[in-house]
């Protein structure tokens, strides 16, 4: 006589153990839930159920199979000498603080001595990155490593790409998709381990993660974590999850010489283009070696590889690196190449990735740096002087393969004078803009939320009645919720006020105008007006004012700027910016953030 339909359901419900960790919750409560049904509809449900229990039977045998496969570490990157302290140290805490500087290996070899422990088989090793870029290159390195095609043992997932699979170990992924997971999945159940990467950058993300997690652990004890960081300020992560322990593996293994070549000196003032000119030619003459120089954004790198390209350097090759490169394009970096190769890259090339056989770096000292202006109310996206530790990992980026030099485009007195640290992102952040974030994301009350540095009070309050006024929340402070008109808000790059003006434009059919007015107000003024000229200053500038409205004379210097940037070559625009004194560098970053938005508007 056949089994009764009681005692299938509980059989099955014996076999969650054999399945793996990430299933056997969400298999309980479908088991369960069968007796609120029909005996028919319980048989159909079981007939669908059962081979998914056994699918994850088979995949959890799989994945213990593979730990018979010995991984083997390169030798000469300093955190395999540290692997059996690495792995030992994972086993006996929830919670490890990995600091090590740029090179050491970290974000490569840590998920392999994850594997080697077992972990990866119950759940998935989830391994966030800041970028894009980094995310998908570091699964393709993975992958390589482990002799498997992207997809397959190691996947990654980012906006617009998912290349994750069943079989998939490990996933690399931004830490935006994993805070988008948390809405879904908020015990994060899907994980086993969670490698929280560059976590010295504190940006906003990155902030929320760490917060969230410090409340789930204590409900996910089989749930490891592992922060890595460049060994920026290490004791703070640790102090935030109850003193966990701190590795610190080394990094750069060449001297480094560092040569100071300012731009602003006795001898005169050189723009940046000139410096780096200038810089690449002194460079070339110390013999071969490839150069790593940093760049504020896309369109200065497009203009500096247009300068370099046109001297025509022998045997040199220039390569461009950002985020919205094509993958190919990405991977060129990584492949072998005869010659010199001038790598131009955003900041993602700080800490982020590694770029293979650099021997010089010309670091200008800047970097593109959001903050929040309590004076004007205005979040911006100026392009500021980096801190003395930003500018020390760009120095670390060459003496890798033999001794390096690096280039700082400034002077010592400057760099001295700079700030130790770049401040967290939440504390150059417009808190409206912060809550705003919270809520879309679901993190819940923001007095509540235990920050790695938590904001100040009398801020949270200011924040909560400008989003009011907005009418982006509804509610307390302490139970607020989004309006409709708060998620859309959300989801656009700017200051919640600016953001509200963009969206009131579509009910009146200016959307352009009011992007391109939002943008402008969202950098800093592109109008320059040196001491000595104002008069001949304020002539240029007049030819855009308007009698009625200042920000019709946005409108205006837009579209002037549109005509003479299709009439111009990039070197004779540039020239003509400067001539009528506009600040080139400001007018690039107001198209940046005019094309940030029309993307998400669109």
């Amino acid at each position: 006589m056949g089994l009764s339909l009681t005692q299938r359901v509980e059989q099955w419900q014996a076999k969650l153990k054999e399945c793996r960790g990430a299933d056997r919750g969400r298999f309980r409560h479908r088991l369960r839930g069968l007796t609120k049904l029909t005996a028919a509809a319980q048989q159909q449900r079981l007939a669908t159920l059962g081979p998914q229990i056994l699918s994850s039977i088979a995949e959890r045998e799989r994945r213990h199979a593979l730990l018979a496969t010995p991984l083997a570490y390169p030798p000469q990157l300093p955190v395999s000498e540290q692997r059996e302290r690495i792995k030992k140290t994972i086993l006996e805490h929830q919670v490890v603080i990995i600091a090590g500087e740029t090179g050491s290996g970290k974000t490569t070899q840590i998920p392999k001595m994850c594997l080697e422990l077992g972990l990866g088989i119950e759940g998935t090793i989830g391994h966030t990155q800041p970028r894009r870029l980094a995310a998908r290159s570091v699964a393709s390195r993975l992958a390589h490593e482990l002799d498997c095609e992207l997809g397959e043992r190691v996947g990654f997932k980012v906006r617009f790409t998912d290349q994750v699979s069943t079989s998939s170990q490990v996933k690399l992924m931004t830490d935006g998709i994993l805070l988008a997971e948390i809405q879904q999945d908020r015990q994060l159940r899907q994980y086993d381990t969670l490698i929280i990467d560059e976590a010295h950058e504190r940006s906003l993300n990155i902030d929320f993660i760490l917060g969230y997690l410090k409340e789930l652990l204590p409900k996910r004890p089989d749930l490891k974590v592992i922060i890595t960081s460049a060994t920026i300020d290490p004791e703070r992560f640790s102090a935030h999850f109850n003193n966990a322990p701190i590795i610190s593996v080394s990094g750069r293994t060449y001297p480094v010489e560092l040569r100071y070549r300012p731009l602003v000196s006795e001898q005169g003032e050189r723009d940046q283009l000139q410096g780096i000119i200038e810089a690449v030619a002194e460079l070339t003459k110390e013999g071969p070696g490839d150069m790593l120089i940093f760049m504020n954004g896309e369109r200065e790198i497009r203009d500096t590889a247009d300068a370099l390209n046109k001297l025509e350097l022998r045997h040199t090759e220039v390569v461009p690196l950002f985020s919205r490169l094509s993958n190919s394009e990405q991977n060129r970096i990584f492949e072998p190449h005869s010659g010199r190769r001038i790598v131009l890259a955003t900041n993602v090339a700080e800490t982020s990735l590694t770029v293979p056989g650099i021997r010089y770096v010309i670091d200008p000292g800047t970097a593109r740096i959001s903050r929040y202006s309590y004076r004007t109310k205005v979040q911006r996206l100026p392009i500021e002087a980096i801190s003395q530790a930003s500018a020390n990992q760009r120095m670390g980026r060459c003496g890798r393969v033999e001794a390096g030099i690096c280039i700082r485009l400034y002077d010592e007195a400057d760099f001295v004078s700079r700030p130790e640290f770049t401040d967290p992102e939440i504390l150059r952040t417009n808190l409206a803009s912060v809550i705003l974030q919270m809520l879309a994301l679901g993190l819940g009350n923001i007095e509540a939320f235990p920050f790695v540095e938590a904001p100040e009070r009398k801020h949270i309050s200011d924040g909560v009645r400008l989003l009011e006024e907005l009418g982006a929340v509804t509610g307390a402070q302490t139970k607020l919720k989004l309006t409709a008109l708060g998620r859309d808000l959300a989801r656009l790059p700017v200051d919640p006020r600016l953001a509200r003006m963009v969206l009131a434009a579509r009910d009146f059919g200016c959307v352009t105008e009011v992007m391109v007015i939002t943008a402008a107000l969202s950098i800093q003024d592109p109008r320059e007006r040196p001491q000595d000229k104002q008069q001949a200053a304020a002539q240029m500038h007049a030819r855009f004012a308007d009698k009625d409205s200042d920000f019709m004379a946005y409108i205006n210097l837009w579209n002037y700027l549109k005509e003479q940037r299709k009439a111009l070559s990039g070197n004779q625009f540039r020239k003509q910016c400067k001539k009528e004194f506009l600040n080139y560098l400001r007018v690039r970053e107001w198209q940046d953030v005019y094309s940030q938005l029309r993307l998400v508007v669109r």
